[in-house]
């Protein structure tokens, strides 16, 4: 598999990871076929990258720390979550419960593996998509801090649920201040989730705390360094980051990940928490699987594995297509997989859009 811009899908090619609905329901399987039809379609939803399959990278499997059904499972479980906000009801965190314990597990199980960010956004799912990759995110960094269980799925849930005071804001409300900061989504969310008795009051100071940053810049309280909740910490780097990242979130600009991690690294011990980001960039896959690259050879790859523990050196796939002048004109191919951890004079000098 790779990932590709919409823009250069092609007809007849075949999607690798299904992408879902704000419901968690699935709005095309992984192996569909696309068509001209589709490829409009995704484009009016928003989509700006698919993961395509490609014959020469049949074999490489992109290893996931949590399962397909446990991401699907998560954001169905938010977004009942999120419409019982929505509608005034209460909200049942039974399904949100389930779904961190499997986050948890999962992570857990699979602490050895770097953490792709692979999921397909569309303007309909992008909050949900958005909720649940700082909750991966955030869990991955909680296991690298050895947390335990019960302070994983403290993290886990505050993370999934930081942004849940944006859809609590009632505008129309008697209360309702424009500009104050009582309205402010972070003390909303910590309003909404501390009434829950079911939930530890350490989730609900996630969302207050996710916009503090440790030089006292931040809002809503202008926190300093440590008043501000490690666990905001980690959540507040992994907010920033994929916000960074993705092409539907109110940043000015949509960056790669591995520009995204430069950003971020340039920011510790202003917005973050240096011990909190140097965690962070152990746990991400800078150069995720799939990713197409330009090596200081000159060459072109893709990415197939990553080397844990040095983000920045993964194993690039080189493909040399060409054609032969026949009659079928037959085109050959010539394969070779890169591991940068072992080529010290190898660089790679940019990503392909």
């Amino acid at each position: 598999m790779k990932y590709v811009n919409v823009e250069q899908v092609e007809p007849g090619d075949v999607l690798s990871r299904s992408i879902y609905t704000s419901e968690g329901l699935t709005l095309l399987h992984a192996g569909v076929q696309l068509t001209v039809g589709m490829i409009h379609k995704l484009r009016s939803f928003g989509v700006t990258m698919l993961s395509i399959k490609d014959p020469l990278l049949d074999e490489v499997k992109e290893e996931d720390v949590v399962t397909e059904a446990t991401r699907k499972d998560a954001i169905r479980n938010l977004s009942a979550a999120i419409q019982c906000v929505q509608s005034g009801k209460h909200m049942d965190v039974r399904g949100i419960h389930k779904s961190v314990t499997n986050i948890v597990d999962e992570t857990l199980r699979n602490r050895r593996v770097l953490l792709n960010l692979g999921e397909i956004r569309t303007v309909d799912n992008a909050m949900y998509i958005h909720a649940l990759n700082v909750c991966m995110m955030a869990t991955v960094i909680g296991v690298g801090l050895a947390y335990n269980t019960t302070q994983l799925k403290e993290l886990a849930i505050g993370a999934l649920l930081h942004d849940i005071g944006k859809l609590s804001v009632d505008k129309n409300a008697p209360a309702y201040k424009a500009n104050s900061m009582e309205n402010h989504h972070t003390w909303l969310g910590f309003h909404l989730l501390r009434k829950k008795h079911e939930m530890s009051i350490v989730s609900a100071h996630i969302p207050l705390q996710h916009h503090e940053w440790v030089d006292g810049s931040g809002i809503p309280r202008g926190l300093v360094g440590e008043d501000i909740h490690d666990f905001a910490k980690i959540v507040a780097i992994c907010n920033y980051y994929d916000n960074l990242i993705s092409p539907l979130s109110e940043e000015e600009e949509t960056l790669p990940p591995y520009e995204a991690c430069e950003k971020i690294m340039g920011l510790a011990e202003k917005r973050f928490d240096h011990k909190m980001v140097i965690h962070f960039l152990r746990s991400i896959a800078l150069y995720p699987t799939g990713t197409s690259l330009k090596l200081s050879t000159g060459e072109i790859g893709v990415v197939i594995d990553q080397n844990r523990g040095l983000p920045t050196r993964p194993v690039v796939r080189v493909i040399r297509r060409e054609q032969q002048a026949s009659k079928h004109m037959v085109e050959e191919h010539e394969i070779r997989d890169i591991d940068l951890s072992e080529k010290p004079t190898v660089f790679i000098s940019g990503v392909m859009e």
